[in-house]
């Protein structure tokens, strides 16, 4: 009986080193009482708190308003202890709306609403600091033309308008929200030879054929209109210092910046505008009905063309200047490897209140930043250096923590461990995650130990509903402040946390809509905070960072099945990449053995400081295998051959960019340039992981 309980006993405590990476016995039983510590001293009022006096007024970058956001921040992360440090930025882009109309002039004037409704029991929507709908980085311009309807505004319905006959040029186009970032439908419409573009939600994406629509419902009402950046440049950050950080005009270092008319920049005039108001245009189109599946949710068939009986006018004078855009970052040093950095983050300005978009992100760390406080008041310091940023400017592009990393990136490099996005965290009571390979057995587990508050599950039973393997962890695509950290230097990064229906980028998003259909209770952002807060300290207090080695070759292994059967589709006699399958094979057992090695190494428990910061430095260094100086052939400022955003819709998340950007193209040119540098970054891979091996078996 005896022998049968000891070895029960060893069993377990395999399980628990296999589940937790990075931990010898010793110290993940010491992690299990600090969890248990950090959960109690979670306050589930503060989340609260924090939101209701960050949506106090609207904060665009560069704002007053912004400005006390700023100040609250960098103060409360203060008084939890934090180092808070600011880091400002000169940037070049619009930062009001400046001066536009949409105008029908035949058959009958009729000028439209570009603002939202003032609902009588929302005082929220009187503020005076709210500004029209409006689209930053329009070009500036005053047209009247013919109208043309574009779908969504993809390549593909641009495409597809040229197959039917339809000519865009001279034309202005509308188009409606989603399928690409908005951006991307100004380019293309620009690139047909479109006079200008405007953009509204239609109901059937966000509307009345949703669901009861605000004030009685989450969804978008006729009035209200989606806010937002059209700058798409191939490089993310300030438009006129790629590469480089857009640091102060009047400070000690001096940056070189483009030209602005020598920037990648839009000239037609662009600006969105609420269903409502399309509908008096799109209503009065006279031309073939469009295709099937083109068809929105107004109440009438849609057309391609307005005719020449309908004509529009749309004027934009939108002024774009210098303005200074600050990141707060605060820090909690480690206590035994300081140069080794856990970093989270979420971006601090809006297009109006901004109460899920970001502020929930933001409420929800600056909660995490008290909670983690106290527990390093209490004597359970972090061993790695933990850093929440508050990244500016955002919304215009990406631009504040792209700006930082610039900076940064010579330290970030050597320091930095992970990086983990909570834009809009707390918007709903749903949950998802995308992540790199090495974080989503990190999420998985970290789920496992949070309750879920509306139902009797843990966080991982409500997400993983399905009952699948894993629950669904999506790919880091576009869009937020994870792009420099992951795309352009190689920091594993995730972005996560809890979604629902919302008024995205309107002036209805304030408190007054979040406690009435977000989440009325208020118990979501403890929840996530938890989530957070247990990645945050398993991360920081390994012995051994805990990455999940092993999944770096499974996910290769799909993602070039993947690829290799979408360039089959147009070129039947493509033979596979059989230098980098190769170098994948052998990377699965590499990382196999380096996994049990780690494990083995843990278990001995004799190992110095000093060895723990050579391995964990070899450790930070695997992600940047697949950093590439040459880049992408998009835009060489995306240099990780693993993941980048698509540079066709903005948005989505491409695996093995180099691949989907010739299968994009239905080009076979390159590919076997693209087997050589792929089977490079694995071999290299596969290199520093055997490296590892040896340095354990000493």
């Amino acid at each position: 009986m005896k022998n049968f309980l000891l070895s029960i006993l060893c069993i377990n405590t395999l399980i628990i080193k296999a589940q937790y990476e990075g931990y010898s016995e010793d110290s993940w039983s010491k992690q299990l009482k600090i969890e248990e510590i950090f959960s109690n001293e979670i306050d589930k009022s503060s989340f609260k708190k924090h939101l209701k006096k960050l949506t106090e007024r609207p904060h665009v970058v560069g704002s007053e308003g912004n400005t006390e956001v700023i100040r609250y921040i960098g103060q409360v992360m203060d008084d939890a202890g934090f180092k808070v440090t600011n880091y400002p930025y000169d940037v070049y882009l619009p930062n009001k709306p400046g001066n536009s109309i949409i105008e029908i002039v035949t058959p009958s004037r009729d000028i439209l609403n570009q603002k939202e409704d003032i609902i009588p029991d929302d005082p929220f929507t009187t503020d005076p600091d709210l500004w029209k709908g409006w689209n930053a980085f329009s070009g500036s311009g005053d047209v009247t033309a013919e109208v043309v309807y574009a779908n969504y505004g993809r390549k593909q319905d641009f495409e597809q308008l040229k197959e039917l006959g339809v000519e865009i040029k001279g034309k202005i186009v509308i188009a409606r929200y989603g399928g690409n970032f908005r951006g991307y439908k100004a380019k293309f419409a620009e690139a047909n030879g479109a006079s200008g573009l405007i953009i509204f939600t239609d109901p059937q994406d966000s509307g009345f054929t949703r669901g009861l629509v605000y004030p009685e419902g989450a969804f978008y009402n006729s009035s209200t209109i989606q806010r937002g950046s059209l700058l798409t440049t191939d490089f993310t950050g300030d438009p006129l210092t790629p590469f480089e950080p857009a640091l102060p005009l009047d400070g000690k270092k001096k940056i070189k910046r483009l030209d602005p008319k020598d920037a990648q920049l839009h000239t037609i005039p662009v600006t969105p505008i609420g269903y409502g108001e399309a509908q008096k245009i799109l209503g009065q189109m006279q031309g073939n009905p469009v295709p099937s599946s083109w068809q929105g949710g107004l109440p009438f068939t849609y057309r391609l063309e307005g005719g020449s009986s309908l004509t529009v006018r749309l004027k934009v004078d939108q002024k774009i200047d210098f303005v200074r855009a600050t990141n707060v970052i605060g820090m909690l040093k480690g206590s035994e490897s300081p140069d080794e950095w856990i970093i989270l983050g979420c971006h601090l300005d809006s297009w109006g209140f901004g109460a899920t978009d970001p502020s929930s992100g933001t409420a929800m760390l600056l909660s995490l930043s008290e909670t983690l406080g106290k527990l390093n008041d209490e004597g359970y310091r972090p061993k790695r250096s933990i850093l929440i940023g508050h990244w500016d400017a955002e919304e215009h592009g990406v631009i504040g923590s792209t700006e930082w990393v610039e900076q940064m990136r010579d330290e970030l490099n050597a320091k930095g461990v992970v990086y983990m996005n909570f834009d809009g965290a707390v918007s709903g009571k749903g949950f998802g995650a995308s992540s790199a390979p090495t974080l989503k057995k990190l999420l998985v587990e970290a789920s496992k130990d949070v309750k879920y508050p509306y139902t009797d599950q843990t966080l991982y039973q409500f997400w993983n509903r399905n009952n699948q393997d894993e629950p669904p962890i999506g790919n880091l695509g576009g869009g937020s402040d994870h792009i420099a950290f992951y795309m352009h230097i190689g920091v594993p990064s995730m972005s996560g946390g809890a979604g629902g229906p919302n008024v995205y980028h309107s002036n209805y998003d304030s408190f007054r809509f979040y406690e009435r259909f977000v989440d009325p209770e208020f118990q979501m952002g403890a929840m996530v905070e938890h989530m957070a807060g247990l990645m945050t300290l398993r991360m920081a207090n390994g012995d051994l960072i805990p990455y999940n080695l092993n999944r770096y070759a499974s996910d290769l292994k799909m993602h070039i099945s993947n690829a290799e059967s979408k360039i089959n589709l147009y070129n039947k006699g493509f033979d596979g990449f059989s230098s980098t399958s190769k170098a994948i094979k052998s990377l699965e057992q590499t990382s196999e053995k380096l996994t049990q090695k780690i494990q083995s190494y843990l278990s001995e428990g004799d190992f110095s400081k000093k060895e723990l910061s050579n391995l964990n430095q070899q450790l930070i260094g695997l992600e940047k295998s697949f950093i590439s100086d040459k880049g992408m052939y998009f835009g060489s400022w995306y240099r990780s051959l693993y993941a980048s955003s698509d540079p066709f819709s903005g948005y989505a998340a491409w695996i093995l960019p180099g691949l989907e950007y010739e299968i994009a193209l239905k080009s076979s040119d390159r590919l076997e340039e693209w087997d050589s540098r792929y089977s490079e970054a694995v071999n290299s891979l596969n290199l520093k992981m055997n490296e590892l091996i040896n340095d354990l078996s000493k």
